[in-house]
């Protein structure tokens, strides 16, 4: 493994894309978020939030009744159902296996077996192998262990947390998908052996629930508007939208807090201006 890279502000100004004036929804992509559940509904509404608010075209969203009542009532502009999707969202706010409804499952599988770059995040884990497209999971520590716990080179806790650019990167060579690792500082790592790529931009007042719903969202609308780009580049295009998406999150938690503490829908209404101010600096 080489030297670990460290992700600035310039970095992720370089990797947004804002709408020019021949631009319509369809070509500044649309993403499909199949996440939350009757258990769990409000993590759908903090990635559709989060998606919406880093500049999408569109969200189409697949979820059972509840959530979907309440990603309809915060964004009306959501469209339900199938359709166009250059980028699934899925996982987030799922329960475990054994609590799966069939609609969950069914809702999961589409994504899954779409083609379409994946972000995979904590409820869809455990179904990963299914996954037919490019994929990037979004663990943290916890969750990274258990992923890697019944392949051929499990790692622990401590010794994730002892080395988590490392662990990053054995993960995407073991498993075969682009790997963002949550915590004070994100490591992000693509299959291949590259240089890992580091994250110092937020603030501990992230760690709140919700925020990695808010993540992924973000991550998801990237993703989609950046489709050309991933089909020409893969995992090295992936490895760095989720570079962007995590310095987005973390600048937005920093602008949302102020020094004090801060809720996910907070750091997902930040995330225009930090949008904006990135873009300024391009100019």
């Amino acid at each position: 493994m080489t030297g670990v890279r460290v992700w600035e502000p310039v970095d992720a100004a370089r990797m947004l894309r804002a709408p020019g004036p021949d631009d319509n929804k369809y070509t500044r992509g649309v993403v499909g978020i199949a996440t939350g559940s009757e258990r769990y509904p409000g993590a759908a509404v903090l990635g559709v939030e989060g998606a919406m608010r880093t500049g999408v075209g569109m969200v189409r969203f697949l979820g059972s009744p509840m959530p979907t009542r309440l990603v309809l009532q915060r964004r009306p502009e959501v469209v339900v159902g199938g359709g166009r999707v250059e980028a699934w969202v899925v996982g987030s706010g799922l329960p475990p296996a054994s609590e799966r409804s069939q609609e969950d499952m069914s809702h999961m599988a589409t994504a899954l077996v779409s083609g379409a770059p994946l972000v995979v995040d904590a409820g869809a884990l455990d179904r990963l192998m299914a996954a037919a497209g490019p994929a990037v999971i979004t663990p943290h520590h916890a969750e990274l262990a258990r992923t890697l716990a019944d392949t051929q080179a499990p790692l622990s806790i401590d010794e994730i947390k002892g080395d988590a650019a490392a662990a990053a990167s054995r993960a995407a060579d073991l498993l075969g998908v682009t790997v963002l690792l949550k915590g004070h500082t994100t490591h992000v790592a693509a299959p291949g052996g590259g240089a890992p790529i580091a994250v110092t931009l937020g603030t501990p007042w992230l760690a709140t629930a919700g925020s990695g719903d808010v993540l992924s969202g973000i991550l998801g609308a990237l993703i989609a508007g950046h489709a050309d780009d991933v089909t020409a580049r893969g995992h090295e295009a992936l490895a760095e939208l989720a570079a962007t998406a995590a310095a987005l999150h973390g600048l937005a938690g920093v602008k949302a807090s102020g020094g004090g503490p801060i809720t996910a829908l907070e750091v997902a209404r930040a995330v225009p201006g930090v949008v904006a101010a990135l873009l300024q600096t391009r100019r």
